[in-house]
């Protein structure tokens, strides 16, 4: 199957799940439901929920098993955004082409809405009736939700780089930043289809490791190329907001041919760990060219 398949497929079957979970909340307040529906369906890339379904089908998992995983990690993202927008943080206007939630709403309803949405993710994976997952390995995925969005993940990530703006920083810290900030869900989405697999073998694990490790880095760097090259219209959020936030970036550290020669480099060595693994796994190699190939 090619990758575009594969990611249009897997694309249509986490917006129908994400679509179901919400259809199953009581509604207790129309207005951050309707914030809720607006910040988690609508559209995007779904990388996160890709890779645990492709990597769980991958190591023979059920797609029934990995739908709870897929949703959950998705939802922590779409939660991660509409605060990352808002005026303390980011500071953004747009997001996938329309209005920001605390635009389209207000700022009030946007905090809670994310608020919502993170804590629905748990109740997903942990309610989930697994066909084939015991509740240790449930438990596991849990653990991992939960570190990777946290302190030791994604909101640790976000605090250095609000902290890092407008500042000198060497490339090291810059890694370290963004292996939290937008690696830690992208290597915990792998571990999470790898978890729901029948599938118990270190060795297996650290390739995958050593795999979204460098692809969640050389995603982080794409992005800091497309902010520079790319256009709002293909951003879906406007151009440039990096520079103008005074961000630290690669291409700010690197220049922009460095940075491509990064992001490259980094692809590379996902690619070596991809080639020690006994599975077919010729859409994931795909995926990781697709990472720095994209234009949004």
């Amino acid at each position: 199957m090619p990758l575009s398949k594969a990611l249009k497929n897997y694309q249509s079957r986490i917006e129908n799940v994400l679509s179901e979970q919400l259809k199953l909340l009581n509604v207790n307040d129309e207005q951050l439901l309707a914030a809720m529906r607006y910040s988690s369906t609508n559209g995007g890339k779904r990388i996160r929920p890709f890779l645990v379904y492709e990597v769980g089908q991958m190591l023979g998992a059920s797609l029934n098993d990995l739908d709870a995983p897929a949703a959950a990690i998705e939802l922590i993202h779409c939660y991660s955004l509409i605060h990352d927008d808002l005026p303390s943080m980011d500071d953004d206007d747009l997001r996938r082409g329309r209005p920001t939630c605390h635009k389209a709403f207000d700022e009030a309803t946007a905090i809670l809405a994310g608020d919502s949405i993170q804590s629905l993710s748990f109740d997903i994976i942990s309610s989930k009736h697994y066909q084939a997952v015991p509740s240790k390995k449930v438990v596991q995925m849990i653990q991992v939700l939960a570190q990777s969005a946290g302190y030791a993940g994604m909101c640790g990530g976000q605090a250095m780089d609000l902290n890092a703006t407008d500042c000198d920083i060497s490339l090291a810290k810059l890694e370290q930043i963004h292996q939290l900030k937008t690696g830690a869900l992208i290597s915990a989405a792998v571990h999470l289809g790898y978890l729901c697999s029948p599938i118990d073998n270190p060795e297996i694990v650290n390739a995958l490791k050593i795999y979204s490790n460098n692809i969640g880095l050389a995603f982080q760097v794409q992005d800091d190329i497309l902010d520079i090259i790319g256009s709002t219209a293909e951003l879906g959020k406007p151009q440039g907001s990096d520079i103008n936030a005074a961000k630290s970036t690669y291409p700010a550290l690197l220049g922009l041919e460095g940075a491509k020669q990064k992001a490259h480099l980094l692809i590379d060595e996902a690619l070596h760990a991809l080639s020690t693994l006994p599975y077919n796994t010729a859409i994931l190699r795909d995926f990781a060219h697709y990472i720095i190939e994209r234009k949004f």
